[in-house]
């Protein structure tokens, strides 16, 4: 009788050792910082070309992503931000149908929402930042470029390409407006919708959790410079 009650009492204290080590990893374990800071990709170009290079400026940019949750029973907007974006545009003003959008990098660390439990999750379980750092947009196509380019006057397109989350790369469309606001700057929007399940995104079960949307809206607002 005292071997069964020795061998439940190792029982509960091996299933208690994992289910705190489950909570550190997944909620408690620090969120990692950012390994380095974010170049742009440069945009390769012919070295006769007239375009004019535009690049991000993370400070005066924002990634944001928006999603619906239940939370401890109560409906929740989860709403997750990062400055931490790094592109670059090559715009002819003489054709602007020849334009081009480079690599679109986000650091996946940085991407914050206002819960530090909910963040660590995101981090340590869900994108794996540690070893996946990065998320990265590849356009492969810009639909609506004009032929002509009206300063200060913003300009629709649809910009298809591929989303890279971990592992996972799935082709995404997003709907974008820029706006080049003299031949310096360029300011504009884009945003899209992309599932959980085509990158695999899993939520971990967390106490008063629930009903994470199957749909996540993705969006930037950006802020580019041109550069010498």
């Amino acid at each position: 009788m005292k071997d069964k009650t020795l061998v439940g009492g190792i029982a509960v204290m091996v299933a208690g050792a994992v289910l705190i080590g489950v909570v550190w990893v997944l909620f408690l374990q620090p969120a990692q910082t950012p390994t380095a800071p974010l170049t742009a990709v440069p945009i390769t170009l012919p070295h006769d070309s007239q375009y004019t290079i535009f690049e991000i400026v993370p400070a005066e940019s924002l990634v944001t992503f928006t999603l619906e949750e239940t939370l401890r029973g109560l409906p929740t907007t989860v709403v997750g931000q990062s400055r931490t974006v790094a592109g670059q545009i090559a715009v002819d003003f003489a054709d602007p149908a020849a334009s081009q959008i480079g690599p679109i990098l986000i650091n996946a660390r940085t991407l914050l929402t206002d819960n530090e439990f909910r963040n660590n999750a995101i981090q340590n379980f869900i994108l794996q930042t540690e070893a996946y750092e990065l998320i990265t947009f590849t356009p492969r196509q810009i639909s609506g470029l004009p032929g002509e380019i009206t300063l200060d006057h913003p300009v629709n397109l649809e910009i298809q390409g591929d989303l890279t989350i971990r592992e996972v790369t799935y082709p995404i469309t997003f709907t974008a407006a820029v706006t080049a606001n003299g031949r310096t700057q360029l300011t504009g929007s884009a945003s899209a919708q992309l599932s959980r399940a085509d990158f695999s995104l899993q939520i971990p079960d967390a106490p008063g959790v629930a009903n994470v949307s199957e749909e996540i809206h993705l969006a930037i607002e950006f802020f580019a410079r041109s550069v010498e």
